[in-house]
């Protein structure tokens, strides 16, 4: 019995904590997704109903995000993905300087989103860019782009600063997972005289299929929940067309102080992180792939 009151008394700061800042923010938020809260009249805080929902699904910035975030996600996702593998593949063979190798292409995940985005809005300049130089110099481009000013391109211009951010996640975790495939198998492959791609195929991939889709899933969730390289490079500009739903609701509340608009579109996203989560596992039938 002392050590039972013992354990639950070294809990009850932990609790404390959760309770604080996670689960009543939480509660909150969802409250205030039904209220007409704005910063700027708290005197007048009241129960709206629906009517943010509402006027999210009718607001062509919202709707424009929300295209924009399935673009962000699956772009980001795929080259991510496609990239880090590769990596994992290269850096799995031993050669000299692998670990100096490693630490440089690892740090790059140490960095912050934002620094990554302020990082790229210099590369991405269309006076003093180094992008656009480099494309001058090698004939590709005869004028300067303006990569992060014009709407066409500062979408491409975001998700590539976002791809090569997240090539170092695929290949930490990637890397780990291949590094535990046992060589037998590769050995039996060689005795069947299997190629290079039928082994990838039919060894490596099953076997690190658990990884891959944990992997996934995360960094699905993680692209879309993650503003700061896009506040980084462009803060949802120009005139919106890089904003996504994140980005979307703290410009609700850094610039218009609207904590009922900005829960609602919380709230939206975590309803559609939901259903992701469950088609995503449904597909790709995480219970057959091994310990998941």
């Amino acid at each position: 019995m002392k050590n039972q009151r013992f354990i639950l008394t070294g809990l009850i700061p932990a609790l404390l904590l959760v309770l604080v800042f996670t689960y009543y923010p939480f509660i909150k938020g969802i409250v205030m997704a039904f209220q007409d809260y704005k910063l700027f009249d708290l005197r007048n805080v009241h129960f709206v109903g629906l009517s943010n929902f509402k006027a999210a699904f009718q607001d062509p910035k919202f709707i424009k995000a929300l295209q924009n975030s399935g673009y962000w996600v699956f772009f980001s996702l795929i080259f991510q993905f496609l990239f880090g593998l590769t990596l994992a593949l290269l850096l799995k063979k031993p050669f000299r300087g692998r670990g100096v190798y490693q630490g440089f292409i690892f740090y790059s995940w140490a960095l912050s989103g934002f620094l990554i985005g302020m990082i790229w809005k210099w590369m991405f300049n269309s006076q003093i860019g180094v992008i656009n130089d480099i494309l001058l110099r090698l004939g590709i481009i005869h004028e300067r782009i303006g990569f992060l000013s014009d709407p066409k391109w500062a979408m491409i211009s975001v998700i590539i600063a976002n791809v090569w951010y997240g090539i170092a996640f695929f290949a930490i975790m990637l890397l780990a997972a291949l590094q535990s495939v046992p060589s037998e198998l590769y050995e039996a492959a060689d005795i069947d005289g299997a190629s290079a791609t039928r082994k990838l195929l039919n060894v490596t991939l099953p076997y690190i299929m658990p990884t891959i889709i944990a992997t996934t899933l995360l960094r699905a969730i993680w692209i879309f929940n993650d503003p700061t390289i896009i506040y980084g490079l462009t803060n949802g500009g120009p005139a919106g067309s890089t904003h996504i739903l994140s980005s979307l609701m703290l410009d609700k509340i850094i610039y218009a102080g609207d904590y009922g608009s900005a829960s609602a579109i919380g709230i939206i996203m975590i309803a559609l992180l939901l259903l992701y989560t469950i088609f995503f596992l449904a597909v790709t039938k995480a219970e057959k792939a091994g310990d998941f």
